[in-house]
């Protein structure tokens, strides 16, 4: 459980999501954290596989599969989160999760537990795999281009049998496109003619956050009714609407349509500096939500705090 202590309204906390991992994350500040390793074992038992040796020895191509990758940025995210309360740190007023930590915001804020939400994501991740075979879907990142072009052009390119849609708007000219390999080809070339000059195809198979993975939230909403959830401790900002939802079945509602809807990160940023923040934590590994907080909002402290110093000199500056 989190401590009791009054939340700081300038303060919030963000998880990051696939893309984030990598093998020894997190290995320094457990050699001085034992509760780093024990989170992850808990989190173990709910995933069915030893996360802390995966995300330590590898092999990369296991750790690198979304059934397993998944869990292990979970328990890295909640980890970290549960060090940063053991260590006296300030609590914030609010949280978020981009894509796949949208769980680990959850847990952090009570509102399922570890070892549930390890065996959900894993779940999530195999019912993602299954839903997009290798070959079927892509996705791409789309640099500099305004989000209303992105738009219309994934409209324009997209049929019933090939779609092509945003799926991530990660800040002010960063957008993920994804769906049948095909169609987002034929965006990529459209926007090229549209005078868009960067765009870069991600490795990865999955496209996420697209119609293609309508199928995987339907079975993922069957098997959420089996788990027990509890009201937040703390709002958590979701990416499907960059809104903070009352109540389980509304929130659980909206884990549901951010598979197949996309992340609205931009928003879920300016909803958290709406509501107070000016300083913003990225709490696992990895720095790409801080870097993205600084794009989507300049005026933002935004800081990572995977590494011991960082983690230790926000810990100091931000009591």
């Amino acid at each position: 459980m989190t401590t009791a202590a009054a939340s700081d309204p300038s303060l919030a906390f963000v998880f990051p999501g696939q893309g984030s991992q990598s093998l020894g994350m997190l290995a320094e500040l457990a050699a001085d954290a034992p509760g780093i390793e024990e989170t992850f074992a808990e989190a173990s038992e709910g995933a069915g596989v030893d996360l802390w040796a995966l995300s330590q020895q590898g092999p990369e191509d296991e750790l690198n599969r979304t059934e397993f990758t998944q869990p292990a940025l979970l328990a890295a995210g909640v980890a970290v989160w549960r060090l940063w309360n053991a260590r006296g740190g300030a609590r914030p007023a609010r949280l978020a999760g981009h894509s796949l930590g949208e769980y680990s915001a959850l847990v952090a804020a009570d509102a399922l537990s570890l070892v549930d939400a390890a065996r959900l994501v894993r779940l999530r991740g195999q019912l993602m795999q299954a839903a997009a075979p290798a070959g079927t879907g892509a996705m791409a990142a789309v640099l500099g281009a305004e989000d209303a072009l992105v738009e219309e052009v994934c409209a324009a390119v997209s049929s019933d049998a090939a779609v092509v849609v945003p799926a991530n708007f990660n800040s002010p000219g960063q957008v993920v496109i994804g769906g049948h390999a095909a169609a987002v080809d034929s965006a990529l070339v459209r926007l090229a003619e549209r005078g868009v000059r960067k765009a870069v195809k991600l490795a990865v198979s999955v496209p996420s956050h697209t119609p293609l993975m309508r199928d995987a939230a339907d079975r993922l909403a069957v098997a959420m009714d089996e788990l027990a959830w509890s009201v937040p401790t703390l709002p958590v900002v979701q990416n499907v609407d960059a809104r903070i939802h009352d109540g389980v079945d509304a929130i659980r509602d909206a884990l549901v349509r951010q598979l197949y809807l996309p992340v609205r990160w931009t928003g879920c940023v300016q909803a958290l500096a709406a509501s107070g923040a000016t300083r913003i934590a990225e709490c696992g590994p990895g720095k790409v939500l801080a870097g993205l907080a600084k794009r989507i909002d300049k005026a933002l402290d935004a800081r990572a705090i995977g590494a011991p110093a960082d983690f230790a000199k926000a810990t100091e500056d931000w009591r």
